[in-house]
């Protein structure tokens, strides 16, 4: 149902366009678009403006009416989430505690190699 109501309203919004982009302005009739000499026989008596006018208003309708009902079903049918199927990222409840097994960590000693604080170099020498 919702395929075809798709085509409906594809088929309608170019039947539409095509009423719309035939209307002509105030002044001239459809007739004298196409090179013919009277402007109020193509389309009988009652002239072209009120027939592409019909047609328009009518297709407007069908499109309002079937944009509602996709809209409406399509809120309808989604239940899930796109984010679903995606695991959720826990954080720990306890950090993680130092083993028993591992050497208690001392302060690194300064002058040690491998050791983490830098070392200075010795003051220089002052001549007297």
């Amino acid at each position: 149902m919702f395929t075809l109501v798709v085509v409906i309203q594809i088929i309608v919004s170019i039947v539409m366009v095509i009423a719309v982009l035939l209307q002509s302005g105030k002044g001239s009739a459809i007739g004298s678009s196409f090179g013919g000499s009277s402007s109020q026989t193509l389309f009988g008596s009652a002239g072209p403006q009120t027939m592409l006018g019909k047609v328009t208003a009518v297709c407007a309708a069908i499109f309002m009416l079937s944009s509602l009902y996709l809209t409406y079903i399509s809120s309808r049918s989604r239940t899930t989430s796109v984010m679903s199927g995606v695991p959720a990222k826990v954080a720990p409840v306890n950090p993680p505690t130092p083993s028993q097994d591992a050497p208690p960590q001392t302060a690194p000693q300064a002058g040690v190699p491998g050791a983490s604080a830098p070392q200075q170099p010795p003051a220089p020498v002052q001549k007297q």
